[in-house]
């Protein structure tokens, strides 16, 4: 059974800030976000800030223009998630469209190199015999292998979004709006967001310098680009603030047109998607874990070359590979939560009150891969932060950490680090996610310090499970046009989240579909409508024979079946009364 969770409503002070124009409702619902004026809502291209307004993009793009003129041999070092596929993919197609002769990448294998520009993936990239090297979703804290770089004779441009620590590798330039947010712009773009403003400064500079008169080149739209911008921004899950929600727009646009990749063509189709309908949230559940299989159980080599491919034969055949691969991480992931809530409930920790404030497990047999999206499950049905190891090599355990709102698990690891000198080797990673290196014989230890810096920064009352809920809708308003005016009043995403609404509702009848999931029949009070609903994953919460009233907290989808198409119910929680 699930845990307890409160629905707590969300306050809608502001709405009379926003134009009449807008439907009532989603006046209250886009208040309730922060939204004070309808500018913030605009989602055109042209209230994008300008590159110049991001720190180190000039410098980037005067470095890459050089080499350009040179045709010096540009080697882009990738990262091994859906952001670092998308960062490459999208480093290799922008620099070549541009008028780069010599472009070529290098994504490191998790499980040989471990995260960033390392020494070690220093030695491969030079059998490429690089003039340059630029670092996509990764990078700032790559301070050997930087070193390494530059003591070769090969400078670095670092182009990154995590945030950075005591000491900055020794790079010929740094692009990270973590370095200076408040005297810059997009704090929170993803590595491929950097990533775009760095091609949107280069191509300024070419533009400065007749480059592509000059060489008979016509200039690209890089906009057209901006399919792999969002599945990137999306799939990283970094906040949906208004730089980020006109980049996903603009995107999925496209995307919908038709004006994408094969590659986000073909993962959609493989995903059973329909690109014509596509909303942020696909690429968050559907092709971003797809992308990201690639890197969690063999190589994200294959995600790239599905993203940068023009084929789309090639496409299908690199989609259908990632589906596969998805489908065996699932298997896998599967049986380590299994395994996990057997553990917690060995040392009798289903009693949500004795259990740790920060939570870590381990199992040495465990894959390196899927730990991330096992912490991701037990912090969801824990409601506090998780850190989920596996064994590396000689002694180490790699640990991914997950965090819930208003926890900075990178500072709470930054912290344990200063406190616990040498426990941690090495970590990295954002507010809500990150990574860590310690040795197995240190676990334990790793465990209690991890629990008590977790404790003076979350209360008892901070670790139960919150939904915020935008109120109760009336009966008729829960049907197709709403369903539908919501899923365009987007995109929807981390910090702008999807409407969910509460209310009480009366069972008509139920059942198991798929093995996990339930399907709902509901209807209100006055039994006037009958209401489709779909809780995914609680099957558990299938009713007994005296049950027939419940509390839920629900999204409205619109529900597309052999061409038909209505609202649905989307379950996020619900209690029997």
């Amino acid at each position: 059974m699930q845990s307890k969770t409160k629905i707590i409503r969300r306050t809608t002070s502001g709405a009379e800030h926003l134009s009449e124009e807008i439907a009532p409702l989603l006046r209250r619902i886009y208040a309730a976000r922060g939204v004070n004026s309808d500018e913030e809502l605009v989602r055109e291209l042209n209230h994008l800030p300008a590159p110049s307004e991001l720190s180190g993009t000039a410098e980037a793009a005067e470095i890459l223009h050089q080499a350009m003129q040179e045709s010096k041999r540009i080697v882009i070092v990738g990262d091994f998630d859906a952001d670092g596929a998308t960062s490459c993919a999208l480093a290799v197609l922008g620099l070549k469209a541009l008028g780069a002769t010599d472009v070529d990448y290098l994504v490191p294998n998790r499980f040989d190199y471990g995260y960033g520009l390392t020494p070690e993936i220093v030695d491969v990239a030079l059998e490429q015999s690089p003039d340059l090297l630029v670092t996509v979703d990764n990078g700032i804290s790559s301070i050997a292998g930087v070193a390494a770089a530059t003591a070769a004779g090969v400078p670095v441009v670092v182009t990154d979004h995590h945030l950075p620590g005591r000491e900055l590798p020794a790079a010929a330039v740094i692009v990270n709006p973590n370095l200076s947010p408040e005297a810059g712009i997009g704090k929170n773009l993803a590595g491929v967001g950097v990533l775009f403003y760095v091609l949107l400064a280069l191509r300024a500079r070419l533009r400065k310098h007749d480059w592509f008169a000059e060489h008979g080149i016509q200039e690209p739209n890089l906009a057209d680009y901006l399919d792999l911008v969002a599945l990137g921004t999306v799939a990283d899950v970094v906040p949906l603030d208004r730089i980020n929600r006109i980049l996903v727009h603009q995107g999925i646009r496209r995307i919908r047109a038709g004006h994408c990749r094969p590659g986000i063509s073909a993962l959609l189709r493989v995903a059973r998607r329909n690109q014509q309908q596509h909303i942020a949230a696909d690429m968050g559940f559907a092709v971003g874990p797809r992308l990201n299989a690639a890197g969690r159980l063999e190589d994200m080599s294959l995600g790239i070359e599905t993203l940068i491919t023009d084929s789309a034969q090639t496409a299908e055949h690199g989609a259908a590979e990632l589906d596969l691969l998805n489908s065996q991480r699932r298997e896998i992931e599967d049986d380590m939560r299994q395994q996990a809530t057997a553990y917690l409930a060995s040392l009798e920790l289903q009693k949500e009150s004795s259990m740790p404030f920060g939570l870590c497990i381990y199992d040495p047999d465990w894959h390196q891969g899927v730990v991330g999206i096992l912490a991701s499950r037990i912090k969801e049905r824990y409601h506090r932060p998780v850190i989920a190891f596996a064994a590396a090599e000689d002694g180490w355990i790699k640990g991914s950490a997950r965090s819930v709102t208003g926890l900075h698990i990178r500072d709470i690891l930054d912290s344990v680090a200063v406190k616990h000198p040498g426990l941690i080797s090495k970590f990295g990673g954002h507010a809500m996610a990150a990574g860590l290196t310690l040795l197995e014989v240190d676990y334990a230890d790793f465990c209690t310090a991890f629990d008590q810096e977790v404790r003076l920064h979350l209360a008892p009352e901070d670790i139960c499970g919150v939904i915020h809920s935008d109120g109760e809708l009336e009966p008729e308003q829960i049907n197709l046009e709403l369903a539908e005016l919501l899923r365009d009043a987007g995109p929807w995403g981390q910090h702008f989240p999807e409407p969910i609404f509460d209310g009480e509702f009366m069972l008509v009848n139920s059942r198991v579909v798929g093995e996990r999931h339930l399907k709902l029949v509901l209807t209100t009070q006055d039994k006037d409508n009958f209401l489709d609903a779909i809780a995914f994953n609680q099957a558990d919460m299938q009713p007994q024979s005296n049950q027939e009233k419940l509390r839920a907290a629900y999204r409205l989808d619109v529900n597309e079946f052999r061409g038909n198409r209505s609202c649905q119910m989307i379950i996020e929680y619900m209690e029997w009364l």
